[in-house]
């Protein structure tokens, strides 16, 4: 698997993680939403977001190469 088709997975979880996160905000503003299912949507998309920052943060790290070969973070 090349590097490119490695971004392209992660992008597509990340696309899939704002996807459910719609679902549930969205279903967390319906009318006649039970106070226990209020909890289980804030819990699910809380764990999403955690999910969502991971992914991200995995993407931003950079590395750089020094003079015997060796990686290191930036």
């Amino acid at each position: 698997m090349g590097t490119e088709e490695k971004v392209t997975e992660e992008k597509q979880s990340l696309e899939e993680m704002f996807t459910q996160l719609e679902g549930v905000i969205a279903e967390m503003e319906e009318d006649g939403i039970s106070l226990e299912r209020s909890f289980d949507l804030y819990n699910k998309g809380m764990g999403l977001l955690k999910e969502c920052s991971k992914s991200i943060d995995e993407e931003k790290k950079v590395l750089i190469l020094d003079e015997d070969g060796e990686t290191h973070e930036f």
